[in-house]
């Protein structure tokens, strides 16, 4: 077994543990990511707050006794020169609370195009640092996602054979990540590769400082189990960014414990319980949630579909779907998840910026209504969905709870009426998490 990492520069103890500054930092693209990695951190003893955008200038309320942040952007499918702006925008404010290492957060199927915005986001960040090197590891192996020789297995199946290839925004058609992340990247990319990683954190270690030697600034790193994470939080410690799924950061409370920065912690999952009628929404075409949606109707569960060509002609569907919501006293699905086919089909007609958008729109109006009724329990599919959700629901931050499933948390707002959330990356949860869902974000504590 190695000697455990030295403290860093990162992580030497500036100041006592009592000041409650937030140790790690942490950048999301999407709201169902953010949560994703959030819940990593809890279950890790971390007490974790995660902000919806980022927080005004000045404002320190969601630091407060957090020993990690995570800000929710909405940035993977916006242009790259807008991801890398609200991402700097992020960081800024990270380190401005006193921040000492960094996380950028992405989806475990590594979800961009050619353009970005993995690349581009995080050579922003490493400049912003001034660092020359950090490490891309998606993987999550509790939810099947590993990587080997630099290829991504979603399960047993190569990415671009997992139905990733047909997802409507970031269709990703390469397994071998290296040469996905150098088709948008300025840098060199490269591989950390497995029989580094499984001779421990030194040889890790030792193997990073070669591929700096090389001139590589973007290095894939292979991981099949949740121990070769551990390896590479622990050889990792010294960085001072780190990207990939939020299976990367489950190394990273050890770090800070070794250096005395962090005690060990009962509570880190404490959240109020919210009482309160529930809803879900479910604006996500993956796999998973359609597997969800019909085993929710083939319970006979209320459940109204939300169609995109009705919303193009203008007809009152929101309006119709809080008519629906209000006949039932028990919660109702409210979906517009749809197959492949059906997605081309709508996108064919409608456009995939616009057939999207609608969606979004829609579900968030539908949110904001339920709101107004009295609603205090939300679960939302999708990570679109989701960011279009908790705006409309006016959330500025969130108290991270006990796992539903997987990546997926029990979340409670930081407001005086509080709401309770469940954000789903789509492909997440089983085919009974609607009800799991429902259940725990009733008494969460």
């Amino acid at each position: 077994m190695t000697a455990p990492a030295q403290p860093s520069t990162i992580l030497a103890s500036t100041t006592s543990p009592a000041t409650h500054a937030p140790l790690l930092g942490c950048i999301a693209d999407d709201f169902t990511g953010a949560t994703d990695l959030a819940n990593t951190l809890v279950r890790n003893g971390m007490r974790t707050v995660q902000t919806i955008g980022v927080p005004a200038a000045g404002s320190a309320d969601a630091a407060t006794q957090a020993d990690a942040i995570v800000v929710a952007l909405k940035s993977r499918t916006i242009p790259a020169a807008e991801a890398v702006a609200q991402s700097l925008a992020a960081f800024a404010w990270l380190r401005a609370q006193g921040c000492r290492q960094f996380v950028f957060k992405y989806c475990s199927t590594f979800d961009s195009t050619d353009a970005g915005n993995i690349g581009p986001v995080a050579e922003a960040l490493l400049d912003a640092l001034d660092s020359d090197f950090t490490i891309a590891c998606p993987a999550f192996p509790e939810n099947g996602r590993t990587i080997f020789r630099g290829h991504l297995f979603v399960a047993d199946t190569l990415l671009n054979e997992s139905g990733m290839e047909h997802h409507p925004l970031t269709p990703m058609t390469d397994a071998n990540l290296v040469r996905v992340l150098q088709r948008q990247s300025q840098g060199k990319a490269g591989l950390l590769r497995y029989d580094a990683v499984a001779r421990g954190p030194e040889a890790t270690r030792a193997r990073i400082d070669a591929l700096r030697g090389e001139g590589v600034r973007l290095a894939v790193a292979d991981a099949i189990s949740d121990a070769d994470l551990f390896v590479l939080g622990e050889a990792c410690a010294n960085l001072p960014l780190i990207t990939g799924g939020s299976g990367i950061a489950l190394g990273l409370p050890e770090n800070f414990r070794r250096a005395g920065l962090l005690p060990q912690r009962t509570d880190a999952a404490a959240v109020p319980a919210v009482d309160g009628h529930g809803v879900v929404l479910a604006g996500s075409a993956s796999r998973a949630t359609n597997g969800q949606v019909a085993h929710w109707i083939a319970q006979k569960r209320p459940a109204l579909r939300i169609d995109p060509l009705r919303l193009a002609r203008g007809e009152p569907v929101v309006e119709q779907a809080l008519a629906f919501a209000a006949d039932h006293a028990e919660p109702v699905l409210i979906y517009a998840t749809a197959t492949p086919d059906e997605v081309k089909r709508v996108q064919a007609e409608l456009g995939v910026s616009r057939a999207g958008h609608l969606v979004e729109e829609a579900l968030a109006g539908i949110a904001a209504g339920l709101k107004a009724r009295g609603t205090r329990r939300f679960v939302v599919a999708g990570g679109e969905t989701s960011g279009a959700v908790v705006q409309s629901l006016d959330v500025q931050a969130l108290r991270i709870g006990t796992q539903i499933a997987p990546g997926v948390p029990a979340t409670v707002t930081l407001d005086a009426a509080p709401l309770a959330l469940a954000l789903k990356s789509g492909n997440f949860g089983g085919e009974n998490f609607f009800d799991e869902a429902l259940r725990q974000l009733g008494g969460t504590q």
